[in-house]
């Protein structure tokens, strides 16, 4: 886009669309079959029955996911930040709805909460589609050169976002796997910071596009200082809303529930959350940069890494071993936040993401423009 060639990004998102629904499908096929095995490794039917209900469902949901990613991404990549924004504030909405009701009134438990978040994404994916269509941009047109590009830069960003999510979900069915209360408070506090997040998701996806339009203007000099000045931003909007979550986080959480048992392990969670918040808007910043100048590879490698390392491990140690539930694998989730923003701004800084640069302009028909390696 910041070589002002719009009208390509059509065979770009055909190609993209057409990736989403096999990997979706593929993905979704793995995730069904592995649900079943965690009805052995559970300590009680109940708790087992509960994973893999929970893991099923959001396997279901998959393929309408990938889509909506597809089409999301190439909003921002046409300089449409608006329309992903409303519908993320939709379906974020709408999930907190649906998990209250599911979980709550209608006591479906952690496949409800499962149930919440499909149903959310699928509305989004449509808001996406509506929008998307209004364009009209050539999709059919997608050849085997726009696919092959497609994949060569969206493969490790792909395979970070599903192992990532993979050991998020592998967290969530430890916690259910503890006790419903945990789950519940786990599932409370994650839509508040969901729909928190709202703005600094804004904000990465912003650096993103404009970091990306610096590179294909060969205007590289402005990387750091568009993510410097995002940074800012992220940090300003995340710090509040930590004072926010530290002084009415439990205001909503009683809105939530009557429970005191779930009320107190969902404070336990939210001081954890408001510890990270800051070090997340520096992760997201940092990371969006990098992916927007095509440096995909070393966010991916190291969002993996510290994803496996950091949360899945913690919760066992500290949530099953030490006792302290949920609240364990949220400071896993918390010391993978951290690093990952030190690391992250570690590459930017240093200029790491040149070469990786160069061969996205490469791959999408552009030569890497002289003079400009210097950041």
């Amino acid at each position: 886009m910041g070589a002002g060639r719009r009208k390509e990004a059509g065979p770009y998102l055909g190609a993209a669309l057409l990736l989403a629904s096999v990997l979706g499908l593929v993905i979704m096929g793995g995730g069904l079959a592995a649900a079943d095995m965690l009805r052995t490794l559970s300590s009680t039917a109940e708790s087992g029955q509960a994973s893999v209900s929970y893991f099923a469902l959001r396997a279901l949901g998959i393929p309408v996911f990938l889509l909506g990613v597809a089409i999301r991404e190439t909003r921002y990549g046409l300089g449409d930040s608006r329309s992903p924004m409303v519908a993320s504030v939709l379906s974020n909405g709408l999930n907190i709805v649906l998990d209250y009701l599911f979980i709550f009134p209608l006591g479906m438990g952690v496949g409800g909460a499962a149930l919440a978040t499909v149903i959310a994404q699928v509305v989004e994916t449509l808001v996406l589609v509506g929008v998307q269509g209004k364009d009209r941009l050539p999709v059919l047109t997608a050849r085997w050169r726009h696919i092959r590009a497609v994949w060569q830069l969206g493969w490790p960003s792909g395979l970070q976002w599903a192992m990532e999510t993979g050991a998020f979900s592998v967290l969530a069915v430890m916690i259910s796997m503890f006790d419903e209360v945990q789950m519940a408070a786990h599932q409370i506090v994650l839509q508040i910071i969901h729909f928190g997040f709202l703005p600094a998701v804004a904000v990465q996806s912003a650096v993103s596009v404009l970091c990306g339009q610096s590179v294909g203007a060969g205007r590289r000099q402005l990387v750091k200082l568009v993510a410097r000045q995002a940074l800012m931003l992220a940090i300003t909007y995340m710090g509040l809303f930590a004072v926010a979550m530290a002084v009415f986080g439990m205001v909503v959480v009683r809105a939530f529930t009557d429970d005191v048992a779930v009320q107190g392990a969902a404070q336990a969670l939210i001081w954890v959350a408001v510890v990270f918040q800051v070090f997340d808007a520096a992760n997201i910043v940092a990371r969006g940069a990098l992916q927007g100048t095509g440096d995909v590879r070393y966010p991916a490698v190291l969002g993996v890494v510290l994803s496996w390392v950091c949360t899945p491990p913690l919760m066992w140690l500290l949530g099953y071993r030490h006792g302290m539930g949920a609240a364990g694998g949220w400071i896993g989730l918390c010391l993978e936040i951290m690093v990952g923003a030190v690391l992250f701004w570690w590459r930017l800084e240093r200029g790491g993401w040149h070469h990786a640069a160069d061969r996205a302009s490469a791959l999408a028909g552009r030569h890497p423009s002289p003079g400009v390696a210097s950041g």
